[in-house]
């Protein structure tokens, strides 16, 4: 189940970068990537989703404390 943040706590498209890589990929352990917090097929398919799908995705890598930067 996913869960929505409310519109004023999600960030618009246009503020959003277009892709969480932060370069910090690893899914050694499990499927998600412990840089950006996507999944493998997530990364996989990035560049075919629509802006909508890719918006849930920001959602919950932010709600789960990703992208995380190495530092």
């Amino acid at each position: 189940m996913t869960a929505k943040l409310p519109a004023s706590d999600s960030p618009s498209l246009s503020s959003t970068p277009d892709s969480p890589c932060v370069a910090v990929c690893s899914t050694l352990f499990d499927d998600i990537c412990r840089g950006c917090g996507r999944t493998a097929m997530e990364v996989a398919n990035w560049v075919q989703m629509s802006p909508e799908e890719k918006q849930v995705v920001w959602q919950r890598i932010r709600a789960q404390g990703y992208p995380r930067r190495k530092g």
